[in-house]
């Protein structure tokens, strides 16, 4: 993935040459800003921090330059005799950084992120520590970082559910890029369960707070707000309105509203402060549609009394959070289109009642307090908008108690930058406090290397001239896979190749992945609730990694199990395990295995175990499991990725399951919905959560299901290492994490990976080295441990995560499809 991605930043560099070349000859200052992107940092600059033990802080843009600035106020503060170096990306951000942290002994911008580039930087300063701020992740930087032991510490921590779901597509590098952080300061518990979904070491990650709440560069005296209005052309006797960091198409909700509100109130002002300066012009010829007047900032004549105008354009930058101050009325932009909002926090310091769209997904913590208080008010359109500004302007009470709860909110969240300093200082203080455990240097046994490597490699976890050569060829691999797949279908469709349909009714449990989407729970369950309808309800599994072989294999009757779990396969031996009742015939052949169950199981309802894709037999209900975790994979088809199908192939299902739906965001469950919807809009869609019931230590859960209990908060605060061969590993170990375990590592086999004595041994050896209070396993893993390994005297206990799947969204609508597959039965006892 690192050359890929390195590729990737070479060949964008290449491209952008011409860009570069036109951008130094008519942007002013681009020449320097290009020269210190590509490593020649100015000499005075590198003369004050080199070999100095440099407090190195990068911040992107403007937004994070003011989360910045309180936290250097506190780092002198703590540490004064250390130099402080800021680094940005933009120019806006350069041009805030100099005006609004002086306390800096110097201001760059940040090299870009190419090969050799950022040790060549990182060479030259020699920082004692690095401070990223916000989610600002550069693999190449970050990389060279932990070569170098600079150790890495993430401030005013912030995930959005959109960078939740875009950073799962790079899985390797930001593994590596998070395993380089030290600690994260992170501004919410949102932000803190996101980081550590995201694979974060839960014992690195604390939450600070929000260091905007510390800001203090936009504080107004009484000369500065005199000399604001004087300079704005603002009548003191008039309300103003002030629009921060609109974005196109929130103007004209704006302007519609004014029109409205100087009709009433002709003295009122709206000052707009777009967020692309390069705007300015365009909002100037849309105000003039609505019969506005508007000018730009910096085109206000000197002297005030020549022209006092409607509307007043903000087309400078680093204003806008001194502007807020002389605001009756605040709205802030990005919220009424869908662009996630913008930082409320600015006027909410100021004492403003604040107006926001419903758009605010990047800032909810801040909108949600905010609006608790009651200094936030959430309008939906143009004229909710209008509406509520009128009210607010007659009742001049409102507007105060507004104001005035906004700052007892910031006043009761300060100390961010305080905390953040400290945490700081203590990592310079003290030994990494990241390194895991004592002792042994334990590594994999070596015959599961190859299926541990393929399956890294196929999800970007394995770098270097092999893993690309070696992932050309899957993909080349992939590409005849999809064919055949393609040419399979059409010839079950076109008759060439004959289905069958059994004398009984068939629903299909499956996925469109290769594992990890729990599947067996929820043949488990669905399987339960047919049987307590009162139907004769047959499970049959294909038995895969089986020692059985055979056409029909009998894995139990209902009454009594027949195979050993190496016999039956994991899947099929736990369903028989934890269904009684219920019939469990394993067999590739599934008109086969079939006809059997019809003929010496009475069975009225079969359910096939992953059998979406074995066309075989027909079915009257095909229900497709999707992991709202790991969705569709790495989306490349078998073997470069995990789809069994193109994602074209959801069409046949009649119902979609979403799984673990409690421990994704909206965001990906909102992306799955309408991927689900452009393939297949006609299917049901059901959600479903894994949810955990208890622990059973391994020999009780050996004797049966009925074994005794053990409480969930057996493990709360206390250190657990997990151990797993499942499809997917993390969403297991993020459950631990839920329940208020502290995951110090994790043991990870392929799937349906069979235990070894020697390997649980050293599974044990590796949890008493790492200090934890138990070793946590899945029944489907359960199965397949050696019994004298489980009825050993052990050191550490072992306990089973005991789950139930529960169907929320659409469950009454999927248990009337059942209904009506099983309704021959109950009308007329079977067919």
């Amino acid at each position: 993935m690192y050359l890929i991605y390195n590729i990737a930043a070479v060949l964008l560099f290449i491209l952008a040459l011409p860009v570069f070349v036109v951008r130094t000859i008519r942007e002013e200052g681009f020449a320097e800003r290009l020269k210190q992107s590509l490593g020649r940092l100015p000499e005075e600059t590198v003369a004050k921090l080199a070999g100095k033990d440099a407090i190195w802080l990068h911040a992107a843009s403007v937004g994070e330059i003011v989360a910045t600035s309180p936290v250097v106020k506190e780092i002198k503060r703590e540490l004064p005799g250390k130099p402080v170096l800021v680094s940005v990306v933009t120019a806006s951000g350069y041009d805030m950084a100099k005006r609004i942290i002086p306390e800096a002994d110097g201001i760059i911008y940040f090299p870009l992120d190419l090969p050799f580039l950022s040790r060549a930087v990182i060479s030259k300063i020699r920082p004692r520590v690095f401070l990223l701020v916000e989610t600002e992740l550069w693999p190449n930087f970050l990389k060279t970082a932990k070569v170098m032991k600079i150790p890495v510490i993430m401030v005013n921590g912030r995930i959005s559910e959109k960078s939740l779901s875009r950073y799962t597509y790079f899985r390797g590098v930001l593994k590596d890029m998070l395993g380089t952080i030290v600690q994260f300061c992170m501004q919410s518990p949102i932000d803190a369960e996101y980081i550590m979904k995201l694979g974060a070491d839960p014992r690195r990650v604390v939450i600070t707070g929000n260091t905007k709440f510390d800001q203090s560069y936009t504080t107004l005296s009484g000369e500065e707000k005199t000399a604001l209005y004087h300079t704005l052309h603002l009548r003191e006797s008039g309300s103003i309105i002030v629009a921060g960091s609109t974005h196109k198409g929130e103007e004209e909700a704006l302007f519609t509203a004014f029109s409205q509100i100087i009709a009433e109130f002709p003295d009122s002002q709206l000052v707009v402060a777009p967020r692309d300066i390069m705007r300015a012009e365009e909002i100037i010829e849309l105000a003039a549609d609505y019969d506005l007047q508007a000018v730009r900032r910096t085109r206000l004549p000197a002297d005030r009394a020549a022209v006092l105008p409607n509307i007043i354009i903000i087309d400078t930058i680093g204003e806008l959070g001194k502007i807020y101050g002389v605001a009756d009325i605040v709205y802030t932009g990005g919220s009424l289109v869908p662009r996630g909002g913008h930082n409320i926090l600015e006027p909410a310091a100021h004492g403003k009642p604040i107006l926001v769209g419903p758009h605010m997904f990047n800032f909810k913590t801040s909108y949600a307090m905010l609006s608790d208080g009651g200094a936030c008010l959430t309008v939906k359109d143009s004229a909710d908008l209008t509406a509520t500004i009128r009210s607010l302007l007659h009742n001049p009470e409102k507007i105060q108690e507004m104001g005035q709860a906004a700052l007892a909110i910031i006043s009761e969240n300060q100390g961010a930058s305080r905390k953040s300093a400290l945490l700081l200082k203590e990592v310079l203080e003290t030994s990494p406090a990241h390194q895991r455990g004592k002792g042994t240097d334990h590594k994999m046994p070596h015959r599961e290397a190859p299926q541990i490597y393929l399956y890294k490699l196929v999800h970007g976890e394995k770098h270097g001239l092999f893993a690309a050569v070696l992932l050309a060829v899957l993909r080349g691999m992939s590409v005849l896979y999809g064919f055949g797949v393609s040419i399979k279908l059409a010839l079950y469709r076109s008759g060439i190749l004959k289905s069958y349909r059994l004398p009984c009714k068939v629903i299909s449990l499956g996925n469109i992945t290769v594992g990890g989407t729990g599947k067996t729970p929820t043949a488990q369950r669905l399987a339960a609730i047919i049987r307590d309808m009162g139907h004769r309800v047959v499970i049959l599994n294909r038995g895969y990694r089986a020692s059985w072989k055979g056409e029909v294999g009998v894995v139990s009757d209902g009454r009594k199990i027949y195979m050993s779990a190496g016999e039956a396969g994991d899947e099929a031996y736990l369903l028989a395990k934890s269904l009684p009742g219920v019939p469990v015939i394993i067999g590739r052949n599934r008109y086969i295995t079939g006809e059997y169950a019809v003929n010496n199981l009475q069975a009225e309802i079969i359910i096939l175990d992953d059998a979406y894709q074995h066309w075989l037999l027909q079915r009257d209900l095909d229900i497709l499991l999707i992991d709202a975790l790991n969705v569709f994979g790495n989306n490349c088809l078998l073997p470069r990725g995990t789809l069994r199908e193109p994602l074209a192939n959801l069409n046949r299902a009649n119902a979609f399951l979403l799984t673990k739906v409690d421990q994704a965001t909206d965001e990906a469950k909102e992306t799955i919905r309408e991927t689900l919807a452009k393939y297949n809009n006609e299917a049901l869609i059901v959600e479903s959560t894994h949810t955990p019931q208890c622990f059973i230590e391994i020999a009780e859960w050996s004797k049966g299901v009925a074994s005794e209990h053990v409480p969930l908060t057996v493990i709360q605060d206390r250190y657990i290492l997990p151990f797993s061969a499942i499809g997917n590993p993390s969403s297991f170990e993020k459950t631990i994490t839920d329940l208020g375990g502290v995951v110090v590592d994790a043991v990870r086999y392929p799937d349906h990976h069979d235990y070894t004595m020697a390997e649980m041994q050293w599974i044990m050896q590796k949890a008493i080295d790492n200090q934890v209070a138990a070793l946590i396993t899945t029944d489907k893993d359960a199965v397949k441990i050696p019994s004298e390994f489980i009825h050993s005297e052990r050191s550490l206990p072992v306990y089973v995560l005991s789950i139930e799947v529960r169907f929320h969204d659409g469950c009454e609508k999927l248990m009337a499809m059942i209904n009506e597959v099983a309704k021959p039965y109950s009308e007329c006892g079977g067919m």
